[in-house]
């Protein structure tokens, strides 16, 4: 037998510090559509129109909502432990002086995540879901474009949601962690 037939493989695991000094350093760039989930970095889909069209619009309904309560941010980062930072579609967070621009949330100023999946759905729904209950994020929605409807997971416990389920969309939606603020999500189809 040879030595070869022995040899492991072993996969390189980067951190969140190695992702963004590759991102300081040009061999990532500010354009480029990935993300590091559990160490990987993942290449994105090209956005195409229903995506960012949906996109747009949540990010104007949500901001309206929430005024000066929370934060809206779109295709950002967020920091999740040491080896991951998804950039979700639209992450409405707790508010800060500083806009978060000294550090990148993490799931501790999240009040809720929203993926919209065009091409995306079985990714958002296998990965990034279950990724966002581990670490705790308190409640997220996944616009799903080709059967035009809003399904939500909340309750994170133990690295599951207790609670999921399509979102009736005729009825306000009440924003997890802002009382009082509500949408309205049917003109979204």
């Amino acid at each position: 037998m040879s030595v070869t037939a022995h040899a492991r493989i072993h996969h390189w695991r980067f951190t969140v510090d190695d992702y963004q000094r590759m991102g300081e350093t040009g061999i990532l760039h500010e354009d480029d559509r990935v993300e590091l989930i559990e160490g990987e970095i993942v290449a994105l889909p090209p956005i195409g129109s229903p995506h960012g069209g949906r996109v747009k619009h949540l990010n104007r309904i949500l901001a309206s909502a929430v005024g000066e309560y929370a934060i809206v941010a779109v295709q950002d980062p967020v920091v999740l432990g040491i080896r991951s930072e998804p950039e979700p579609d639209i992450a409405v967070l707790r508010p800060r002086p500083d806009f978060y621009a000294d550090a990148h949330p993490v799931a501790a100023d999240v009040l809720l995540l929203i993926e919209v999946a065009d091409s995306s759905l079985q990714y958002d729904l296998n990965v990034k879901v279950p990724l966002y209950a581990r670490h705790g994020i308190p409640e997220v929605w996944v616009v799903d474009i080709a059967h035009r409807q809003v399904l939500r997971f909340s309750q994170p416990a133990n690295g599951a949601y207790l609670e999921q389920g399509p979102i009736n969309l005729k009825a306000p939606i009440a924003l997890p962690g802002l009382p009082g603020c509500a949408v309205q999500l049917a003109a979204l189809f």
